[in-house]
């Protein structure tokens, strides 16, 4: 399994999964996670990203582990990552077994207004105070509900209080191993210009395989909005009908479904690639 993650976001945003994938379940899965380029251990090259380009990235990577067999791979993305995974699915097909991509678009809609889509893309090029970044993401990725949930394990106040101290975390790392704002910022640009044609979307669906594919998307995504991105990205693959593309939108969940809706995510990735492992 490929995990391909979002905009800013260290390889360890799979913690979750790993554990449960890799090591719960060892025995059934083999599992890559990577840190994209610009942000944690990989390359930071200074010049324009894409999302083409970061998945030529992946193909690079899997092909250096011998994974080139036909539908050998089972592809699990979210946010850009999905993004990358769209690319991914142009660029190698054939051996794509199941595609799941989660809270992500063919292209981004701009759904504010033009003063605040402004505002809000130079934002992003505006150091702040790591208190004000956070107030300012968490709303975006997270449902209210969730945020101010208690924390399961005790450990933090509220859920909300984990996500900050993990957010934290990762942006006190040094740069050269954690997150980069240089690589941030090259990372949403290339989100930003990401854009699949109805055509390309038709192709993935044709030559991946509609049935292949699962979209999932939270309703209260602040980040990317279900409503229009979702419609676009499913029918553009080719509808949600019997035998073609799946997707399910999730209530009251925002961005990061990964971590809102964990167990049910499990489910859906385990049906999803036990049902599609045939070669």
């Amino acid at each position: 399994m490929q995990w391909i993650t979002g905009l800013g976001a260290l390889k360890s945003a799979w913690q979750i999964q790993t554990k449960h994938f890799g090591h719960t379940h060892a025995s059934q899965y083999s599992n890559l996670i990577f840190d994209n380029r610009g942000i944690g251990g990989s390359d930071k090259p200074l010049r324009r990203y894409s999302t083409s380009e970061m998945a030529r990235d992946v193909v690079e990577l899997v092909d250096h582990l011998g994974w080139t067999a036909p539908r050998q791979l089972h592809v699990v993305s979210v946010s850009m990552g999905g993004m990358i995974a769209q690319e991914l699915a142009l660029l190698i097909p054939e051996r794509i077994a199941s595609l799941i991509l989660m809270s992500t678009a063919a292209r981004l809609v701009n759904t504010v207004g033009f003063m605040e889509n402004l505002r809000s893309r130079i934002n992003l090029l505006i150091p702040s105070s790591i208190d004000t970044q956070l107030a300012s993401i968490k709303p975006r990725l997270l449902a209210p509900d969730w945020l101010s949930a208690p924390d399961p394990d005790g450990t933090f106040p509220t859920n909300g209080d984990r996500f900050a101290a993990i957010e934290l975390h990762k942006r006190l790392l040094p740069a050269e191993t954690g997150f980069s704002r240089r690589g941030f910022v090259l990372q949403a640009i290339a989100a930003g210009w990401h854009s699949k044609s109805d055509q390309e979307l038709a192709r993935i669906g044709r030559e991946v395989g509609k049935g292949r594919i699962l979209v999932l998307h939270g309703d209260r995504d602040g980040m990317i909005p279900a409503n229009p991105h979702v419609e676009n990205l499913v029918w553009g693959l080719g509808g949600d009908e019997e035998g073609e593309v799946r997707s399910v939108v999730m209530k009251g969940i925002g961005h990061i479904l990964i971590i809102e809706k964990t167990d049910e995510i499990h489910r859906l990735i385990t049906d999803m690639v036990h049902g599609n492992l045939q070669t």
